[in-house]
């Protein structure tokens, strides 16, 4: 199995990369992690290139993303939250696979992809519910353009300015449940 991962957090150590990391001890086989601070990603500009043909007229890091997608069997999404959405550099990063909406859109064609399930951890310094529902319904869009319609429930670490995710005894198991689903052949 191959899992695709973007990354959302300008942390590398921080709450997000720490329960990312607890995922990928416990989901079988490669990933491609992709940092979308860190990256040469930018994001889509609206040239309509994609309209006509099946590549983004965009060269950088994002070919390689569309590559692997190409050939990856999960997509899993981790990201804090910043003002109850998905940071703004995740979103810039989605905001290009707008090449396989053109394809169905515009085009008739069905993207060349693998993508079966999708995965999503959610980190927040509030421990208010609305802030994730309302990123979660973002993400599901986000899945959509990549084809994917079977989607976990999110595992979502709130409250971490109080208790951070390392000191959280619940979200263990709600890793645990990600995993498993992402394991389980579809």
């Amino acid at each position: 199995m191959k899992t695709l991962v973007l990354f959302g957090s300008p942390r590398r150590a921080g709450d997000t990369a720490y329960l990312l990391k607890m995922l990928l001890e416990k989901i079988d086989g490669e990933h491609m992690i992709v940092d979308c601070y860190h990256e040469n990603i930018s994001p889509c500009v609206d040239c309509r290139a994609c309209r006509k043909s099946d590549n983004c007229a965009i060269n950088d890091s994002m070919q390689k993303v569309y590559q692997y997608a190409e050939k990856c069997d999960d997509l899993v999404i981790a990201t804090p939250l910043y003002f109850s959405q998905p940071t703004g550099r995740l979103l810039d990063v989605c905001s290009r696979a707008q090449v396989y909406f053109s394809q169905r859109r515009f085009r008739g064609i069905i993207p060349n992809l693998s993508i079966r399930k999708g995965g999503v951890i959610l980190t927040c310094g509030s421990s208010d519910t609305t802030g994730a529902q309302k990123a979660f319904e973002t993400l599901k869009d986000v899945f959509l353009m990549f084809g994917i319609k079977d989607i976990a429930p999110p595992v979502c670490c709130l409250g971490t300015d109080k208790t951070p995710a390392t000191e959280n005894i619940q979200i263990k198991s709600e890793i645990e449940r990600l995993a498993n689903f992402l394991n389980v052949s579809a």
